[in-house]
């Protein structure tokens, strides 16, 4: 029976483990840099057909960058003019 209640509480703590090592993991997944220049800032975001349409103000002007979420990586931009 000692043996149950042993083996029972080291499972637990072993999962408990492995879920905050997820959370962690899933918590830096979430921070994704754009590669924009410093002074830039997010207007607006829009999801357009699986991926992100991210209206930002740089310096030199606004654009549109279209995003794929799950690697973070610009696709294109779109820009009003030169």
């Amino acid at each position: 029976m000692g043996v149950l209640i042993v083996a029972g509480t080291v499972a637990l703590a072993v999962v408990i483990v492995q879920r905050l090592g997820a959370a962690d993991r899933e918590a830096t997944l979430g921070v994704q840099h754009m590669g924009q220049p410093a002074g830039t800032r997010i207007l607006s975001v829009a999801p357009v057909e699986g991926r992100l349409a991210v209206l930002v103000a740089r310096p030199d002007g606004e654009r549109v960058l279209i995003i794929e979420p799950r690697r973070g990586r610009v696709l294109g931009e779109l820009r009003a003019a030169e």
